[in-house]
């Protein structure tokens, strides 16, 4: 009876042992992409958990939440989302959990954001804002004037400080090397619309997109590749970006159809590889993309 009543004891022990280490008692900071993930984590540092929703290598389009990471999310103490639509799986969580009146920050919205100009998605606003580094200045303050807001204890003022600094030499770094890219040769076209921002920062031209959409989940018909192809052609194209997150076939199928030889090159365009990979952080993405779109065009 002994042995029983010992062995009970060492199971609770060890029960309340687990549930001790997986509550530090900091609060919590869900982020639903990895991009933003990454910036919130160079702001807040240990001061707070951060919970990011997007594992590395994600489409922030079509990922769907888990039961129980949306469970996490409904006991938040602040809730980090890019907005403008992007995250299109999480919005009825996101909206579940301002209703609850957790405080909810939206970072596309505060990126002066743009309008798509052409595509299936013309006229929307277009979310994705990290392709210019400038405008993620302003996402930086943003995150750090909601966690000084929300987060009682923490101070972010310095770290961020240091953030946007490295974001202004960032943007250095990127407009060095795209000089070397002649101005008739700087013209873009992607798996879908996602380099806007960029194209305005930069002085790029976007000629089209494999998906004529703002989103991955949008289908192209034979007549939008047909159409493309023509375009490509014509425009002296000779690199087509596509996303890690995404196959490249329909590129391939486009390339092929445009009848020239058109090399297709893969970019971190929608999300952070995981560590092992050229992007784990988002300034090492930002560096390497740029990298590839210098040569690939020069």
């Amino acid at each position: 009876m002994k042995r029983v009543l010992l062995l009970i004891l060492s199971a609770l022990l060890l029960l309340s042992a687990c549930a001790d280490s997986g509550s530090s008692g900091a609060p919590t900071i869900v982020v639903t992409t990895n991009i933003l993930g990454d910036i919130t984590s160079n702001i807040v540092g240990d001061q707070a958990e951060v919970m990011v929703l997007m594992p590395p290598n994600s489409d922030p389009h079509s990922f769907d939440i888990s039961a129980s990471d949306a469970a996490r999310v409904s006991r938040a103490d602040l809730v980090i989302a890019n907005g403008l639509g992007l995250e299109e799986g999480i919005v009825s969580t996101v909206d579940a959990a301002r209703a609850e009146g957790i405080p909810i920050v939206e970072a596309g919205p505060a990126a002066d954001p743009i309008p798509y100009v052409s595509g299936q998605s013309s006229g929307a606003q277009d979310p994705h804002i990290w392709t210019d580094p400038q405008r993620m200045r302003d996402v930086v303050a943003l995150i750090r004037d909601a966690i000084t807001n929300n987060i009682d204890g923490v101070d972010v003022d310095s770290a961020a400080t240091e953030y946007d600094s490295r974001l202004v030499e960032l943007d250095a770094r990127m407009a060095e090397q795209f000089d070397v890219i002649a101005p008739e040769k700087r013209k873009l076209v992607t798996n879908h619309h996602v380099f806007g921002y960029l194209a305005e920062r930069y002085d790029f031209e976007v000629v089209g997109a494999v998906i004529p959409s703002g989103t991955t989940l949008a289908s192209p018909s034979a007549s939008d590749l047909s159409e493309l192809a023509d375009t490509v052609r014509e425009a002296g194209v000779r690199t087509i970006f596509v996303d890690t997150s995404q196959p490249d076939r329909l590129a391939q199928v486009m390339a092929s159809e445009a009848g020239i030889r058109i090399d297709v090159v893969s970019l971190y365009t929608e999300s952070l590889g995981d560590e092992n990979s050229e992007a784990p952080t988002y300034l090492d993405m930002m560096d390497f993309n740029t990298a590839a779109i210098a040569i690939g065009l020069s």
